[in-house]
């Protein structure tokens, strides 16, 4: 498989609703919310390329350009966008759509870094 082949075998679509318990106190979701489903959508892309250990070692800036209310749902996805000897870089975006009509709207937009590793924790060659 190329590489190109795997980066669009690897991508990564995941739903979630936005409910009260994830929302800060303007009744949107929390941007620590927001950054952890980001991190966990990127791991999953990052393994489903690499099919090896791997481990966030960076974010790049996450930009908030929309907030996301309570009772919406969110789309993220997942995209390996650089591929280096021991490290990748995925870049994620979370699009909310509202619940009864067509609207969708890209909401944050990230880029998070990962190395493979062994079963020492010591960097690995990805290909």
């Amino acid at each position: 498989m190329t590489i190109d082949e795997r980066i669009a075998a690897s991508e990564t679509h995941i739903f979630k609703a936005v409910f009260p318990n994830t929302t800060n106190h303007y009744d949107t979701l929390f941007g620590g919310t927001a950054m952890h489903l980001m991190d966990e959508v990127a791991f999953i892309t990052a393994t489903r390329f690499t099919r090896q250990r791997v481990v966030t070692v960076s974010s790049d800036r996450i930009d908030f350009n929309r907030p996301i209310p309570s009772g919406t749902l969110v789309e993220l996805i997942g995209k390996v966008i650089h591929v280096g000897n021991t490290s990748l870089k995925v870049h994620v975006e979370i699009y909310v759509e509202e619940m009864y009509s067509d609207n969708r709207e890209k909401a944050i937009t990230g880029s998070f870094t990962f190395v493979a590793i062994d079963e020492h924790k010591k960097p690995v060659k990805i290909v």
